[in-house]
């Protein structure tokens, strides 16, 4: 009788185990996004924190502190505390920062957990509709026939750059760089003449391209997107391991408990699997990831690695 009790309690205990482990949050949870409102961040994480709510229970809160190259967010997020109510969704700065910026106060690869990889945000390589240039042929042309044309981006080292760089240095083009503060920024400058060219992201660029007012010249994907069927890669074009694209994901501050970043990470992917919200990202040519937080973290190796040699082989600093 003395073993059955002894043997019953154990049953429990294995059977409430996962239970206990299931963190729950009894206020709301903030997510300090690292870009300002009106960005491809901003529009994914707004998609996904209705569900999120929903499955934590709680407000979900989101905060935007944007403002170079998201290193204000981040360093909002990496003094917070790590006790599961604060998230960051950021970019890949995370991966760029750190090889630019001195003085920040807190090193990235330390001070965050990754949660999880939401979307991958290929890149376009655009012009306005009324340009002279119809595809990458004809830019390179007008280009070099034009030396010292400033092209957009949305902050030295971050993939639109990145990107540009790739381009314009495989082609030996002399173009002025003029990084913005935001995808959202950027892109009006296009609009307006202030720049000629750009690599942007699909959330913004799409809607202008739908409604005539961009061109499409190409994408920095390894494949054809589903949201431009028509615009070739550069890998197509003869750019031979051209792929840069942006992407977004969630940080936890290093510390929160695993339950807690489990959970979120849950709420998260929940939010991705709905119909809605794959639609509405679809529309936008963004690729939901989700996958494990284990994947998000070997996937922010590579790209530590892939990034900081072209940032080392380029030569690029904050002055770029």
């Amino acid at each position: 009788m003395h073993f059955n009790r002894r043997a019953a309690l154990a049953l429990t205990a294995i059977i409430a185990a996962p239970a206990a482990a299931q963190w729950a949050p009894t206020r709301p949870v903030r997510v300090v996004v690292a870009w300002p409102a009106g960005g491809s961040a901003d529009a994914s994480i707004r998609l996904i924190a209705p569900h999120m709510q929903n499955m934590l229970g709680q407000p979900v809160v989101i905060e935007n502190r944007g403002g170079a190259s998201g290193s204000i967010g981040a360093g909002v997020a990496a003094q917070a505390a790590p006790d599961g109510y604060t998230f960051l969704f950021d970019a890949a700065g995370q991966v760029s920062n750190p090889l630019l910026m001195r003085g920040l106060g807190f090193d990235y690869a330390r001070a965050f957990a990754p949660t999880l990889l939401v979307a991958l945000l290929p890149n376009v390589l655009t012009v306005r509709a009324d340009a002279p240039v119809r595809d990458v042929a004809g830019l390179i042309a007008h280009l070099r026939a034009n030396p010292g044309t400033p092209y957009a981006s949305t902050g030295i080292g971050l993939m639109s750059h990145l990107a540009a760089v790739m381009f314009t240095g495989r082609e030996r083009l002399n173009v002025t760089h003029v990084p913005y503060r935001a995808s959202a920024q950027s892109i009006p400058a296009l609009l307006a003449g202030e720049t000629f060219f750009t690599f942007n992201t699909t959330p913004l660029v799409m809607p202008l391209i739908r409604d005539g007012r961009l061109r499409a010249l190409a994408v920095a994907t390894p494949r054809r997107i589903p949201a431009l069927p028509d615009t070739p890669t550069m890998l197509e074009l003869g750019y031979d391991g051209f792929s840069m694209n942006e992407w977004l994901g969630l940080f936890a501050p290093t510390g929160t408990p695993d339950a807690a970043i489990a959970r979120v990470a849950e709420a998260a992917r929940a939010g991705l699997a709905d119909p809605m919200v794959r639609e509405r990202h679809a529309l936008l040519g963004a690729e939901i990831i989700g996958g494990t937080t284990a994947e998000f973290a070997t996937f922010l190796a590579e790209q530590r690695t892939r990034i900081s040699g072209l940032i080392r082989d380029n030569n690029i600093t904050l002055d770029s």
